[in-house]
């Protein structure tokens, strides 16, 4: 489903990506892990269209969306779900929703409304909030928020950039679980997390960034064999 080969993403003179190849398949769950550093926001920025490659391509179901930008890119079927979740603060939770379905045209009201009431359907949490500025959220009313914010673009495919960060050991589970239920409903996902533990739950494929270059690649299995990775995320060896 998405392609990305030998990318190459720079800040002035310093290269963040170094060469990044990597697939993304359609229906799975696919997971990059890595340290602070490695390159990994910089990735998800890159292929939603934020920040432009210096080298390399990035396709989806073949079609290409090198240096497209943001809106066309979403548009193409991309969504980002961003680190720290950046939902609009100053506008409510229905507001928000209508923001991440800018996309339809007029013409399609009916069908946003409806996607509104499957968002509310899925997250009853923000139904309850539907008319609360979304800056008076908890954390994980504010992850589910930009996940739901993300999905009334209706993506092919879901970019998630640490979903889990910065939220209780409680609502990391039941983030996970709603991850697991999207894909179990035929969402194809690209990961990043670096709760290797709680990525094991819904991955089906495993990525190492590290340094701005893959360094490891492999099934679920795979990566539980690999005594370094096994020692730095997993807590083994």
């Amino acid at each position: 489903m998405l392609s990305v080969n030998n990318l190459v993403t720079s800040y002035g003179l310093i290269k963040a990506l170094k060469g990044v190849s990597l697939e993304a398949k359609k229906g799975a769950v696919t997971c990059i892990l890595g340290p602070n550093g490695a390159g990994k926001t910089t990735l998800m920025f890159t292929l939603a269209g934020i920040l432009a490659p210096d080298t390399g391509t990035v396709s989806l179901l073949d079609q290409n969306l090198t240096g497209l930008g943001a809106p066309k890119i979403l548009r193409k079927g991309l969504a980002l779900v961003p680190e720290n979740r950046l939902v609009f603060p100053d506008l409510s939770v229905y507001e928000n929703l209508l923001a991440g379905a800018f996309t339809q045209s007029r013409a399609m009201a009916a069908q946003v409304s409806d996607d509104i009431d499957k968002m509310y359907d899925r997250f009853p949490i923000l139904k309850a909030r539907h008319d609360q500025p979304a800056g008076n959220l908890s954390g994980g009313e504010q992850q589910m928020l930009a996940l739901a914010r993300a999905l009334m673009s209706r993506p092919s495919i879901l970019l998630m950039d640490e979903p889990s960060v910065g939220l209780s050991p409680l609502i990391v589970d039941e983030i996970f679980a709603i991850i697991k239920q999207l894909n179990e409903d035929g969402m194809s996902i690209l990961l990043v997390e670096q709760n290797a533990t709680k990525a094991l739950q819904v991955a089906d494929y495993f990525y190492l960034l590290d340094q701005g270059k893959v360094t490891f690649s492999g099934t679920p299995d795979q990566l539980k064999d690999d005594d370094i990775i096994k020692r730095a995320y997993l807590g083994g060896g």
